[in-house]
């Protein structure tokens, strides 16, 4: 078959169902959760849509409890796997057009999920309808499973995979082109901080302080709230922020609310697998309120945040700067900031290690953080998969033939469904030298890569299962 001539007489098709998969809100909604829809209905409907198209199209579908699901074709003991998501991270703000109404321009298609992972996951379901429109039989199934909670801690699998078979082998479209072979061990920790209270009075006073959403998102704004007792001490405060940011080419504002000053500053959010790229709103918020008489507790909690985690993404503070050949540095990411006076003091940490390394001597650096105690924990190992392994060659051939390119084997930070799998890689969709818009604004997909990554996966679908 002519892959990509195929892929060609479906586009308008794909590129509309893209469009409508893209306009739904995905994004977790924990509180919404419910039997049969744990992640939230919007969550649910993202799922039932792919589930709806699989079963319109006369493939085998199954919904596993709302956590997850699969659409197969093919037969045989064997399976191999396609492991996809249909949750995406919250928009944020300042997009060029909604981030949910899947806008067209400049031949690409813009919308929160496009790269991550919905519009891949559209690309692999018309791979599959191509073999199965064409009739193609396979001495193996091809399941497509589909998670909902892959942006978050990884429920929808696990849930999975207790009830349904594991697949031999399987490849995740949700990273780079050529093929990801290499994962880092992903850390998600939640620590906190108690404070005495102080009876010392300060010219000001932290009420609270917060930044970010995801521990996986580098965030893009924080908020402070800070009480003076003197209108002269208010503007200087006031200037001084101006000042900072300023100085350091941030944006931002002041506000003041029944006596208080409300700060808001913007940062540059990118993904967490290399923070080094974003501009941490919250850290940037920490550095300008511990350079001034604040109250015990809050210098306190901003002058570590200041002391550990200015510019400083890999762990070096820490002691936990590992590196290796085969995936490249740790990196470290506040992704949240919670301070409420009195009541709360947390940060939320993530880090990206490499496979080399051993998640129990980075969590021994985490546990060092002084008055620090560890509310949360996960660890997911490092996933690597050998360059010999069959998996790895039969896409590299299938690459190398469609493209004419190299396919170069490479390691990321990021963490795909592929080490929910013995033997996974992650391939595609962002091809080689395009800018990686994941968990950014405007993030888009062009429309000519979503076709070539479709005529890729249908091939690699085919020499794996025939």
């Amino acid at each position: 078959m002519n892959w990509e001539a195929e892929v060609i007489r479906k586009k308008e098709d794909l590129i509309n169902d893209t469009r409508s998969f893209l306009q739904i809100e995905s994004v977790l909604d924990e509180e919404g959760g419910k039997e049969g829809k744990p992640f939230g209905e919007k969550v649910d409907e993202a799922l039932q849509y792919m589930l709806k198209k699989g079963k319109n199209e006369g493939f085998i579908v199954k919904n596993v409890d709302g956590y997850a699901g699969h659409i197969e074709y093919g037969q045989g003991e064997d399976i191999v796997g396609v492991l996809c998501h249909v949750d995406v991270v919250p928009a944020g703000d300042g997009w060029t057009t909604p981030p949910f109404s899947a806008d067209m321009r400049e031949n690409k298609i813009f919308a929160r999920g496009a790269i991550d992972d919905k519009g891949p996951t559209i690309a692999a379901f018309y791979a599959l309808k191509m073999l199965k429109d064409a009739d193609i039989q396979l001495s193996k199934k091809i399941r497509m499973i589909i998670g909902t909670d892959e942006e978050s801690d990884w429920r929808c699998v696990d849930h999975y995979f207790k009830h349904e078979a594991m697949p031999n082998i399987g490849f995740a479209p949700d990273a780079d082109f050529p093929i990801i072979h290499a994962e880092k061990g992903i850390i998600d920790a939640i620590v906190s901080f108690t404070y005495q209270q102080s009876e010392e009075n300060k010219r000001y006073t932290l009420k609270q302080f917060s930044s970010g959403m995801r521990l996986n998102m580098v965030p893009d704004e924080a908020a402070a709230i800070v009480t003076t007792a003197q209108e002269y001490d208010a503007e200087a405060l006031k200037t001084a922020f101006e000042a900072y940011l300023t100085e350091n080419q941030l944006s931002g504002e002041t506000k003041k609310i029944a006596g208080e000053l409300h700060f808001t500053l913007n940062g540059v959010s990118v993904h967490a697998m290399e923070p080094a790229y974003g501009i941490n709103a919250g850290i940037h918020m920490a550095n300008f309120l511990c350079e001034h008489e604040l109250d015990e507790q809050g210098l306190a909690f901003t002058s570590q945040i200041n002391a550990l985690f200015d510019q400083d993404t890999r762990g070096q503070k820490l002691g936990i700067a590992y590196q290796d050949d085969i995936s490249g540095d740790l990196t470290l990411n506040v992704g949240t900031i919670r301070y409420t006076q009195n009541e709360e003091a947390k940060l939320g940490i993530n880090v990206r290690y490499p496979v080399t390394a051993d998640g129990k001597d980075v969590r021994k650096g985490i546990e060092s953080i002084k008055g620090a105690s560890l509310e949360k924990f996960d660890d997911s190992p490092p996933h690597h998969v050998s360059k010999d392994h069959p998996l790895v060659k039969t896409l590299q051939r299938v690459y190398e033939e469609q493209t004419g390119d190299p396919a170069s084997l490479i390691a990321i930070g990021g963490g795909t469904y592929a080490r929910s799998l013995e033997a996974g890689v992650a391939f595609g969709p962002l091809f080689p030298g395009r800018p990686d818009c994941a968990h950014q604004k405007d993030e888009y997909i062009e429309i000519d890569d979503l076709l070539r990554a479709t005529a890729l996966y249908a091939q690699a679908m085919y020499e794996l299962a025939k």
